[in-house]
């Protein structure tokens, strides 16, 4: 695809995300391309879903996937997150930090990589934000909608384990005071009936030890007020 743009085209941004398996993005069937600056736009292209950029990309940001010439996993963030509103930038770098394709050393090289650009104050501001403990772009959001909603869990993939040691489980995102877990349930991890089955034995090892679990899906991350509403609740009961 790139070559028929001739020499120096490179995948960029979403397109380049997807090559390296870095999620949070919403699915796109454009193709993201970068020409050389000092190349004329093509005035025709024979793909209507090829969208092209003139971004100034080095040569050492340049790597290649599947005999593609793409940008770095940095690169790609880096230009992702200028873009993205605030909850796809976090999710992108959480998934880049919990894929392991970016280190968190990487990461404060990114704020070189925004000066100038536009939207790199928001950038900035989603760099702060990340935590590459998310396994999820799920995960990732309901954390924030916690955050906005003024309960942020005090730790994410809390391990809970009996006296003797044994591991009962590892909830997604823990408030350890009040012994509460909060779940983020994707549907494609845990749609499987064995899944459900080890969710389900999962989930009664904890409640067995003290533990109050609350489950959440994407949809309920659509609802500004609904999970942070829920987690207070549940942090403060009403008096029975």
């Amino acid at each position: 695809m790139t070559t028929t743009l001739g020499p120096g085209s490179v995948v960029v941004l979403d397109t380049a995300a997807e090559l390296h398996r870095i999620a949070g993005l919403r699915p796109e069937s454009a193709i993201h391309v970068s020409l050389p600056a000092n190349r004329p736009r093509p005035q025709r292209l024979t793909d209507p879903d090829v969208v092209v950029h003139q971004l100034a990309v080095d040569p050492d940001a340049v790597s290649e996937v599947a005999g593609l010439p793409v940008t770095t996993p940095l690169r790609t963030v880096a230009d992702v997150i200028l873009r993205a509103d605030r909850y796809s930038a976090v999710c992108v770098l959480d998934s880049a930090l919990n894929r392991q394709v970016v280190t968190e050393s990487d990461l404060v090289r990114i704020p070189a990589l925004l000066v100038g650009r536009r939207g790199a104050v928001a950038a900035r501001r989603h760099l702060a934000e990340t935590d590459g403990r998310a396994q999820s772009p799920l995960e990732t959001r309901t954390r924030l909608r916690c955050v906005d909603g003024g309960v942020p869990p005090d730790v994410l993939q809390l391990e809970v384990r009996d006296r003797d040691g044994y591991l009962l489980g590892i909830g997604d995102l823990g408030w350890r005071a009040a012994r509460l877990i909060a779940e983020a349930d994707g549907q494609a991890p845990h749609r499987t009936p064995t899944a459900v089955f080890e969710d389900r034995t999962r989930q009664n090892r904890l409640v067995n030890a003290g533990w109050r679990i609350l489950r959440f899906t994407w949809a309920d991350t659509l609802r500004p007020d609904y999970i942070p509403h829920t987690i207070k609740a549940a942090l403060h009961p009403y008096p029975r």
